[in-house]
């Protein structure tokens, strides 16, 4: 118990030493120029801005993360024997996500591997799909729309997402059912027989998905796109550039850092999605969000949980880093 407690709280306090080493270092070898931080904003300021800052970096974010990462390295154990002698690291929790057991590795977890990737690759197609909408829409909203057809579209994004999640997906369950409207208008039309079943097949739950984190890829493609100067654009147009050269060319590398932002933003949500996949999710349903939710709160084995999340949490850091690595970006670049 005592090794977790200094685990927990031992390396931020670490990780601060060092930034604070690192920005000594700099300003004494000349390479860190201008006003410091205290001299710019003031001691009161400066202080208040650290201790805010800090307490919510280290409470709210990085020490439940923290606790996450150790808890997910020891065994399910009464809390009477927690911080004993059988309370030591192991792996037992990360064996049973690859084999479903934490003893045999004689056969794979598949349903729960399954679950995992077909997660993370259909996190990557929602992005995808994403992108391709909301490309066409920034770029118009940024480049070509008037202020009060902007004001218009604006308005029109941003209030459907005044209504809960929850109800939203409810929402698509509603118009997809077997006797929703969807369904209703087509057999009525004739162009069906029976119901077809969009949740059974994951229909409803990937058109939620995409649906709910539309506007974390629309408004970093719409920043991205209107800083970049419309006489490039017109100018390659009064060159004879077409359409897919400018957009290729032009509009798309000036626009990277948007790119990136808003397809590491909508792959996050998507893999970490709960509310979607349990409302629209079918029988058959293979996500990875509420197997994790199974493990703390159905099988009651926090230890197995926090592996399962930590497990999703290191995917979804490693998609970050290769998109930064495909777009030749820092990530400062897309936190601007």
């Amino acid at each position: 118990m005592n090794g977790s407690l200094a685990f927990v709280f031992g390396l931020p306090l670490a990780v601060v030493v060092l930034f604070f080493a690192l920005s000594a270092y700099e300003r004494r070898m000349g390479i860190a120029t201008g006003p410091g931080f205290f001299q710019r904003n003031g001691l009161a300021v400066g202080l208040y801005l650290v201790l805010a800052v800090g307490f919510w970096a280290f409470f709210i974010i990085l020490l439940p993360q923290l606790a996450m990462v150790d808890m997910s390295f020891r065994p399910k154990l009464p809390p009477a024997q927690m911080g004993g002698p059988k309370d030591l690291y192991t792996l037992e929790n990360y064996r049973y996500f690859l084999f479903g057991s934490t003893t045999s590795t004689a056969e794979w977890n598949w349903l729960h591997i399954k679950a995992f990737f077909l997660t993370i690759g259909v996190s990557i197609l929602i992005t995808l799909i994403n992108f391709a909408i909301c490309y066409p829409l920034a770029f118009h909203m940024a480049q070509s729309a008037s202020a009060a057809r902007l004001r218009v579209l604006l308005l029109l994004l941003i209030l459907p997402y005044w209504v809960n999640e929850i109800l939203r997906a409810f929402a698509f369950r509603v118009l997809l059912s077997s006797g929703g409207i969807i369904n209703q208008l087509l057999m009525g039309s004739g162009l069906t027989s029976e119901p077809i079943d969009f949740l059974g097949a994951d229909v409803g739950l990937y058109m939620g998905l995409s649906y709910a984190y539309l506007l974390m890829m629309i408004f970093p493609l719409y920043n991205a796109i209107e800083s970049l100067d419309r006489n490039q654009v017109e100018a390659a147009r009064d060159l004879g550039a077409p359409w897919w050269h400018i957009h290729a060319f032009i509009v798309l590398p000036h626009a990277k850092p948007g790119i990136a932002s808003g397809c590491t933003l909508v792959f996050m949500l998507t893999a970490g999605a709960l509310a979607a996949p349990l409302v629209l999710g079918g029988p058959r349903t293979l996500w990875f969000t509420p197997i994790v939710y199974d493990r703390f709160y159905q099988a009651f084995n926090w230890p197995q949980g926090a592996a399962y999340a930590f497990i999703l949490l290191v995917s979804c850091i490693l998609f970050v880093l290769v998109v930064l690595k495909a777009f030749r970006l820092s990530l400062g670049e897309i936190t601007r």
